[in-house]
């Protein structure tokens, strides 16, 4: 009797840790891109790539070959996309964990270039320089810095001058 006791109580120990694994959740904050005012979200719609972001996983979703792919990163052809810069949708007309089940209402309602209201970033963008008026900024990579290169000579960097300065189209 003592056995199936024991047994017993072994069984439910097991089975409510596995239980409680499964209520456990990960929860990831916001990304500093992500818009202001927005602390329980789950996902984003990029209108600008057709993408989306599952803040809770952190991860981006997009779809490749007529199939959807979780990436922590957008795929390559969008490596140099600012997501600070880029319209984020923010959604509430979704069930389940699948919001790619409304893409093609996403896609149509929220088309690329799509403009709602304007957004402020959770934080600030690393790459951005803030006012100095030297800074290039330039989606994500180190920019064109020779125009500045030569500043303190008073050279912007074009050798040569404008060679087309005051020539127009004649015949």
């Amino acid at each position: 009797m003592k056995k199936l006791k024991l047994i017993a109580l072994g069984i439910f120990l097991f089975v409510s840790s596995m239980i409680q694994a499964q209520i456990t959740v990960n929860v990831s904050p916001p990304p500093a891109w992500g818009p202001v005012g927005y602390s329980n979200v789950k996902y984003y719609y990029l209108p600008d790539v057709q993408a989306y972001y599952d803040v809770p996983a952190s991860q981006f979703i997009y779809i490749k070959d007529g199939k959807w792919f979780r990436s922590r990163y957008l795929p390559g052809n969008y490596t140099n996309y600012n997501l600070y810069n880029g319209y984020k949708v923010v959604l509430n007309d979704y069930r389940g964990s699948h919001p790619y089940y409304y893409f093609n209402t996403h896609k149509v309602k929220y088309y690329k270039g799509y403009k709602g209201n304007p957004q402020k970033t959770i934080g600030k963008n690393p790459n951005y320089k803030g006012n100095n008026a030297n800074a290039n900024y330039s989606k994500g990579n180190s920019g064109n810095s020779q125009g500045n290169s030569n500043k303190a000579s008073g050279n912007s960097g074009n050798k040569g001058g404008n060679s087309n300065k005051g020539n127009s189209n004649k015949k």
